[in-house]
């Protein structure tokens, strides 16, 4: 949802910095799409002009497995005229540009070509975004809806777009985040299907449902609750407010009536692609996804029991364009969000909550006291944060070797909001919170980069440190005076007579402290 932002003047009489041009491409199944926008004052986004191209790499991915040589060409002519209309608007350096791509390049087995491929030709760099940065993402480019809109507070809301390649989903409750996956669901990929099975037109409405009702009963089994709202994002439902409400404009929210989006989609669906295109005066391209995204929507709306959609103007570029606007940092939302999916998945596994809790309270200490320390990014805090949730709940496996346990169990689960990289960081981080300390000959460690094998031995330090400091589980300690004396780091703890179980247990665990930034530590009591 875009925000109006300050004029270039309003922002000069007001001595502020005037606003910045960025631009985000979005590389999807059916198209190429680029907006440029003016961040300004409150880090408010103004959208300047958008523009598409459409591309065949779904077509590709979906039915071989490998985007075609003349596809990615295709590819790189659309982003070199992009180039040229950037270049116009000044957006010449990397923090103003974000190239990102979603199923049709993350699925094909050349993706790192085509990536090599366009940023060898264009200078643009494509990040292929896996399904939970989608789902953060999305979930950053509606939160202002659900703010505003009071007809949604207090409801259980399915946020939802059904995209060329798969269909992301987020069940939300006054913003909180209860609940997010991505399915394999598309319009373009149920198309490719129908066409390998070369159904006669009679079959292939039913073939389409079929297919469909299996992916929203794999919904329905995981999403529990009652829904009372469903919210879609997709472009072929803002198609349909367009035809049933010619009055509508794409700022403004409005409910489309189930009975009439039913309507709508039996009319798409008697017509072929010629038709279609005639009739409406849309792209080839649109007309071969918009009876199946369609169809996807009457039978989610049909399964969750509610009688209309509400249809937004919101887009995967509109939470990129907020993420550029607050420029990459995670907002205090965002961050409750992964917390409370973390303490989600901790309780599926019987984790000792005040433990793990307080242990990510003394490691948000220790990295905010630490900063000259560790040198890390913000965004590392919360990762040691999850790491710090959910240390112990390789113990639900085994009480022996439950640090490679918790690993593998958070390494194969799913956190809101962090790609597979982050939450590979997570595990590693939990992994190494005792016993031998990280080594090359680890395999998942040996994978990373030097930045992230960096990264993960000063935040698995932390860890020790922290969950040295509640090693009698009853979380004893909540004030800590950090100081450096002697080319050691002190911990003093105010108001405690006994710490012989806590520095026995530094004992064991504290060398990588040492090791990682040459410091050893004491523990002491802090004198009146």
């Amino acid at each position: 949802m875009i925000l109006p932002a300050a004029t270039t003047d309003s922002a000069s009489r007001a001595g502020t910095a005037p606003p910045q041009t960025v631009a985000v491409i979005d590389i999807g199944a059916t198209a190429i799409r680029m907006a440029i926008a003016e961040i300004g004052e409150g880090r408010q986004v103004r959208l300047l002009s958008t523009v598409s191209q459409a591309v065949s790499i779904g077509k590709d991915t979906f039915t071989r497995g490998v985007i075609e040589k003349t596809t990615i060409e295709e590819c790189v002519r659309v982003l070199k005229s992009y180039r040229r209309i950037l270049n116009e608007h000044c957006v010449d350096r990397p923090e103003q540009l974000r190239c990102v791509a979603t199923s049709a390049v993350r699925e094909a087995q050349n993706r790192l070509a085509f990536v090599d491929r366009v940023y060898a030709a264009t200078g643009i760099a494509v990040t292929t975004l896996d399904e939970a940065e989608v789902n953060r993402i999305t979930y950053h480019g509606v939160q202002p809806l659900l703010r505003s809109d009071q007809s949604l507070a207090g409801k259980n809301v399915i946020v939802t777009e059904v995209g060329g390649g798969s269909t992301e989903l987020l069940l939300v409750k006054d913003a909180d985040v209860i609940f997010a996956h991505t399915y394999r669901l598309g319009s373009l990929r149920l198309r490719e299907t129908l066409e390998a099975y070369r159904a006669p037109r009679a079959l292939s409405r039913k073939l389409m449902e079929t297919h469909i009702q299996r992916v929203i009963d794999q919904m329905q089994q995981q999403v529990l609750t009652g829904v009372q709202e469903i919210v879609g994002l997709g472009g072929d439902l803002r198609f349909a407010a367009k035809q049933l409400l010619p009055e509508w404009k794409p700022e403004q929210v409005v409910r489309l009536p189930r009975t009439q989006l039913e309507q709508l989609t039996d009319t798409v669906l008697s017509m072929n692609e010629d038709k279609l295109v005639h009739r409406y005066h849309i792209t080839f391209a649109d007309a071969g996804t918009l009876g199946p995204a369609l169809l996807a929507y009457v039978h989610l709306c049909r399964a969750f029991q509610v009688d209309h959609i509400v249809v937004a103007n919101v887009s995967l570029r509109d939470g990129v364009l907020s993420e550029m606007a607050t420029r990459g940092s995670w907002s205090d939302d965002f961050v409750n969000q992964v917390i409370r999916s973390a303490v989600d998945l901790g309780r599926k596994f019987e984790f000792d909550e005040p433990h793990a809790r307080h242990v990510m309270k003394l490691c948000r200490i220790l990295f905010q006291t630490l900063r000259e320390e560790h040198r890390l990014e913000p965004r590392y805090e919360l990762l040691l944060s999850v790491a710090a949730l959910l240390h112990e709940i390789g113990l639900y496996v085994s009480t022996g070797s439950y640090h490679k346990h918790t690993m593998y169990l958070i390494n194969n689960s799913e956190l809101f909001g962090l790609s597979r990289s982050d939450v590979m960081l997570v595990a590693l981080v939990a992994r190494y919170h005792r016993k031998s300390s990280p080594k090359p000959n680890h395999p998942v460690y040996a994978s990373l980069d030097r930045d992230q094998r960096i990264a993960v031995g000063k935040m698995a330090a932390l860890l020790r440190l922290a969950d040295a400091l509640d090693a009698s589980h009853n979380q004893r300690f909540h004030e800590l005076r950090l100081s450096r004396e002697g080319g050691r780091l002190v911990i003093s703890i105010p108001q405690v007579d006994d710490l012989s179980l806590e520095q026995l247990a530094l004992k064991q665990t504290g060398s990588l402290f040492e090791e990682t930034y040459g410091l050893p530590v004491l523990l002491r009591k802090l004198r009146p």
